[in-house]
């Protein structure tokens, strides 16, 4: 069982996650285990302060170190008397390293982890500095800024919990997931088979799962190519996937001209 604990100012938030869906479900079913630790808790006098304004001047509020560093305490000693050996530590911050699906990968095989949601302008660097020099590490999901890492945590945790054995109730779900073979998935469709005049592609209705697999490995070639080119170029393609991919930009050629007309 993963141990996910989560320092936040707002632990309701978590609600929506745990309470909801797959990973709702999946905590229910012990897949993991989440607590999260409010560094308000952690306060060193009773109106319960964690923020106070930034040395140097300038607008907004920064998160006060004790109080944070206190929670984060708490945390991995609570994993730690459960057994996980070296709780990780993980900031949510735009200056961390992207989130990918091969950090997911590596995060769901960990024992414990522990989220630090970040608020305000952010937080006292000097708790930044001794975590880091402690082992823990920055991440995050992508070039843009939130009203703080509870948004965040919560990309992290439902993409981590996918992961977990047994959370999927179709075992090769996760493994059909875009990123995870390096392309982005396939086009999917369910009934009816005709909506809105577009039929369903025939060859998903043939019953022949040789064909079905090799068309869907076209499209997600193909859509890579088209919309994250990156990806591909990274990745690289076998000669059969090359093969694939130039039926692909042909069939696509043929049918915008013919939409065209």
């Amino acid at each position: 069982m993963l141990h996910m604990d989560v320092v936040t100012l707002f632990p309701k938030m978590f609600d929506a996650i745990t309470e909801s869906g797959i990973t709702g479900r999946a905590k229910d079913r012990r897949a993991y285990q989440f607590l999260p630790w409010n560094p308000r808790d952690f306060a060193a006098n009773t109106h319960r302060t964690v923020d106070d304004r930034p040395y140097g001047g300038g607008p907004g509020m920064v998160m006060m170190a004790d109080p944070l560093e206190r929670a984060i305490y708490a945390a991995r000693q609570r994993q730690i008397s459960a057994s996980v050996r070296k709780p990780r530590v993980i900031f949510l911050t735009p200056q961390g390293r992207l989130l990918t699906h091969a950090v997911v990968k590596s995060l769901a095989a960990e024992q414990g982890l522990v989220l630090v949601a970040g608020r305000y302008e952010g937080i006292d660097e000097r708790v930044m500095q001794r975590q880091l020099a402690d082992g823990a590490e920055e991440i995050s999901i992508g070039d843009y800024v939130l009203s703080g890492g509870e948004l965040a945590a919560m990309v992290v945790m439902d993409a981590v919990i996918r992961q977990l054995p047994g959370v999927l109730g179709d075992a090769d779900s996760a493994e059909q997931d875009s990123f995870v073979s390096g392309l982005l998935d396939c086009p999917h469709y369910t009934r009816p088979e005709v909506y809105e005049g577009m039929a369903v592609p025939p060859v998903l209705m043939s019953g022949n799962h040789a064909d079905i697999n090799r068309w869907r490995l076209k499209q997600s070639l193909g859509r890579t190519q088209q919309r994250r080119p990156d990806l591909l170029a990274a990745r690289g393609v076998s000669t059969e996937e090359r093969k694939l991919l130039d039926e692909y930009m042909i069939e696509n050629s043929v049918e915008a001209q013919g939409a065209a007309k």
